[in-house]
């Protein structure tokens, strides 16, 4: 995985004068990836979610259209290649902090919730994800209702 983030990084995102990917790069990949499995969770990928994805990344991360397309794109073929998202989240893991892991499942929410129905795998796996990013229950909890009174007030 690490070779094909470096690799696409290479040739479309950073600049030629860097020789190597970004830690921060590598970053948003891994967190485009867990938003694309949460997407995929409840085995139909509505509009909604695809919207929902592209407006946290570039909310969160502050890419441009280009970068956002090209970063979903990989993230898609990373995912199809992935036999879980333990790869994903054990980068997520080491580098970021508790906050940035707190936002991160706050945003995993909202591309659940961005289709007007929570589905039981999408709220599984959330769950799951928060776990191996060490979020406490109550963090979980809040980051959930947060989501959901959003999506309420949109």
């Amino acid at each position: 995985m690490i070779r094909t983030i470096q690799e696409f990084f290479q040739e479309r995102i950073i600049n030629e004068k860097k020789p190597v990917v970004s830690l921060e790069r590598a970053l948003h990949l891994a967190t485009t990836a867990l938003l694309i499995e949460i997407s995929r969770a409840d085995f139909e990928v509505a509009d909604e979610e695809r919207v929902a994805i592209v407006e946290a990344l570039t909310r969160s991360f502050g890419l441009t259209e280009e970068e956002t397309r090209a970063i979903i794109a990989l993230a898609e073929h990373e995912v199809d290649a992935s036999v879980s998202v333990y790869e994903f989240t054990h980068l997520v893991d080491e580098s970021f902090t508790h906050e940035q892991k707190k936002h991160i499942v706050g945003l995993l929410w909202e591309i659940a919730y961005s289709d007007d129905r929570l589905e039981e795998h999408e709220e599984y796996l959330i769950r799951k994800i928060a776990k191996l990013l060490h979020i406490d229950h109550s963090d979980f909890i809040a980051e959930k209702l947060k989501a959901k009174d959003a999506k309420a007030n949109a």
